[in-house]
């Protein structure tokens, strides 16, 4: 017998139900919701426009405020200059000043502290313009570290509008450039598991990794330069700990002294009590005699 052959014809479709029409009710409703997205929508347009108008007065005020900015800044240069002469006359005014400065003082090793000893005077620069960047200059007496009078590094914008530095050519005399000394120092403590000393302050003078977001040079022109002296009459931390600890022995010894006045006062009267007792005593026997 012949295998049954397959059907050629389709299958018999199924009449799709018609869709239900709408109600009145989900008619309207989808209007006020039309006419609610459209209202937004408008809101947003005009929000836009409203800020556009906002930034455009930012802008405005961002150029004056710039003008100003120059014209003071033009003001402030003899002052400046009259504040570094008298500066000059105070010894270690700088290296007290970045010592004491909790930034700074976190970027110092001995070594860095002994050269910038012989540090004189410090100008922050800010170019014509302000907004495309500031040098600072730093400058040095004789010293057994390296051979240049003055360090500058300069922050400035390039041909495409980036952030970028430069520097002086640190010239180390033989065997005192910190800033390897530094990378062995740490080798070694590494392995032995000792302290650590930070990095050199003078590789800031070479690294140009991150010119729109250098700290060391933010925090100079923008909280040290404006005003040092705030930070040279800083007190010694060390100083107020060793007086503070002294007046505590102080308050211990006052308050041991009077413990001891005040039990000894107690004593007395115990004995005052017993001779009383004791005088009481004797005449009741006196009586019954």
């Amino acid at each position: 017998m012949a295998p049954k052959r397959p059907s050629l014809l389709l299958p018999h479709a199924k009449k799709p139900r018609a869709a239900p029409g709408p109600r009145p009710a989900d008619t309207s409703a989808s209007r006020g919701l039309l006419t609610c997205e459209k209202e937004q929508q408008e809101a947003i347009e005009h929000i836009d426009e409203v800020q556009n108008e906002i930034d455009r007065l930012n802008e405005q005020a961002s150029e004056e405020i710039l003008k100003v900015e120059q014209k003071y800044n033009k003001l402030r240069q003899p002052f400046f200059q009259k504040r570094s002469e008298l500066i000059a006359k105070i010894p270690n005014f700088w290296v007290t000043t970045f010592v004491n400065h909790p930034q700074v003082s976190a970027l110092l090793g001995e070594e860095d502290e002994e050269a910038l000893h012989y540090l004189t005077r410090v100008e922050v620069t800010e170019f014509e313009d302000i907004k495309s960047g500031y040098r600072i200059d730093f400058y040095f007496d004789e010293n057994p570290y390296f051979e240049n009078k003055v360090l500058s590094k300069e922050f400035h914008l390039n041909e495409s509008g980036d952030p970028s530095s430069k520097s002086t050519e640190i010239k180390w005399k033989s065997g005192k450039d910190l800033t390897k000394r530094s990378s062995q120092t740490q080798n070694k403590a590494s392995r032995k598991r000792q302290h650590e000393e930070p990095e050199s302050f003078f590789t800031w003078f070479t690294d140009h990794s991150d010119a729109g977001a250098d700290e060391l040079g933010e925090v100079i022109k923008d909280d040290i330069w404006p005003n040092p002296l705030q930070y040279y009459l800083v007190p010694d931390m060390d100083d107020e700990e060793g007086e503070g600890e002294e007046d505590d022995d102080d308050d211990e010894e006052e308050e041991g002294l009077e413990d001891i006045d005040e039990e000894g006062d107690e004593d007395e009267g115990e004995e005052d009590e017993d001779e009383d007792e004791g005088e009481e005593g004797e005449e009741d026997e006196g009586e019954d005699d």
